[in-house]
């Protein structure tokens, strides 16, 4: 089994959810391990989104090639009904299973 490796000019763009699959957020890095970490310690902040609804299982992500793509597909998908983030997710992750970036060896999409 391999380990997914990411060139760090490129960004993710990703989606997060919680244990019951209610909630949905979308957001974007260059650096995703990272990001994950951070929105695991913010679990249980009241102040924070993914911390209010529990939102730290990786369910999808993609890559884009600098800030400005990355941006502007954030701001696409937000603007999605929840219907049709849950078609692309099923396209990526049919069963919504947590990604782990150390072991998972699927190709991410590219936008």
């Amino acid at each position: 089994m391999t380990t997914v490796s990411f060139s760090p000019c490129l960004m993710h763009v990703y989606m997060l959810t919680n244990t019951i699959r209610t909630v949905l957020y979308i957001g974007m890095t260059n650096d995703l391990a990272r990001r994950l970490s951070e929105h695991n310690d913010t679990l249980g902040q009241r102040s924070k989104f993914t911390g209010r609804y529990q939102t730290n299982i990786l369910v999808y992500f993609e890559l884009c090639a600098d800030a400005n793509q990355a941006i502007a597909r954030e701001k696409e998908l937000k603007g999605w009904s929840r219907a049709k983030k849950e078609k692309l997710l099923a396209s990526f992750n049919p069963t919504w299973e947590a990604i782990d970036l150390e072991t998972w060896t699927g190709a991410p999409d590219l936008h």
